[in-house]
């Protein structure tokens, strides 16, 4: 049934990435869906330097809403521009793990994908903010941070998912814990990490689970500290990692908030969506509901 929205004439900005590692995989039988659910396509890419964001917001007055063919780092790029302007998103899933499209359910098929936007209202969707930058799943400081810097787009291309253990064994075996300070809900806590983790929604990194029940609009941010002393207990807390079970452990430090502030003695980097953009210290915080997005109705959380 179509929705309220779906109503011919409606304008879409269509931007593809062509250098996401699905970019290239012929997107015309998604262009015809959505044609065919009434939508008119208008093309567009950043010009002279622009990023997304700017695009969206160049475009604004002539669209209704925005469609984007590409990954969680593509839908980053985004972001900013989605919530200055209010338009409702679209997703093409072209990425290596298109995490956030299985956070809220929409379809690895490019084709269902689009067929899902011409049949659906979009929903509130929360994002997650550290320093004022926004993130669609995860920001991650330590080992995740470090396997954003060395994971390079040509191996994320030529290996896919493949491509993060290989990197992620390297780094794993020089991995060294550090100290950090973490103040959240009136508490300030000393920590020795590995790796300290916040998300919005329920997956990332190519297979990983923030939290078992997690999901992309409960209005509340997922916190866990990876405080384990040797690489063999990280190998064994790996199905839990995926499986989002983690928080059951004794090493690791977990809890749900809407604030938090992470402090070091050194600054560190700080991975949003697989991209460094900021350092510690770093304010990670809450914004529910601040974009909407094309996807299935909110469902009950599937107990494991």
């Amino acid at each position: 049934m179509k929705a309220a929205f779906m109503t011919a004439g409606k304008r879409a900005l269509f931007i593809v990435n062509p250098n996401a590692r699905s970019g290239r995989r012929p997107v015309a039988p998604a262009r015809k869906v959505l044609e065919s659910a009434g939508l008119n396509l208008i093309d567009a890419a950043p010009e002279h330097g622009e990023s997304l964001s700017n695009v969206i917001v160049r475009m604004q007055q002539s669209c209704d809403c925005v469609i984007i063919g590409g990954g969680d780092g593509t839908l980053n790029a985004a972001a900013a521009g989605l919530v200055a302007t209010g338009l409702p998103l679209g997703v093409l899933p072209l990425g290596t793990a298109n995490d956030f499209a299985r956070t809220v359910g929409i379809p690895a098929d490019p084709v269902e994908a689009a067929r899902l936007i011409g049949s659906v209202t979009p929903r509130p969707i929360d994002l997650g903010e550290v320093n004022g930058h926004l993130f669609f799943n995860v920001a991650s400081i330590g080992f995740s941070a470090e396997l954003a810097k060395e994971l390079t787009e040509e191996a994320k291309k030529r290996w896919g998912k493949l491509g993060y253990a290989i990197v992620a064994a390297r780094i794993l075996a020089r991995s060294r814990l550090f100290t950090a300070h973490v103040e959240h809900d009136g508490s300030v806590e000393e920590i020795r990490t590995m790796q300290v983790s916040v998300g919005n929604g329920r997956h990332y990194g190519g297979g990983m689970t923030v939290e078992q029940t997690a999901t992309a609009d409960d209005g509340r941010l997922d916190f866990y500290s990876l405080e384990v002393d040797h690489w063999w207990r990280l190998l064994a807390l790996l199905p839990s990692l995926r499986k989002g079970t983690h928080g059951r452990w004794d090493d690791v430090r977990a809890f749900q908030t809407t604030d938090v502030i992470v402090k070091t003695k050194k600054p560190r980097a700080v991975n949003t969506d697989g991209d460094l953009t900021t350092w510690t210290p770093a304010h990670f915080r809450m914004r529910a509901k601040a974009i909407r997005v094309f996807a299935p109705a909110k469902r009950p959380v599937a107990q494991r």
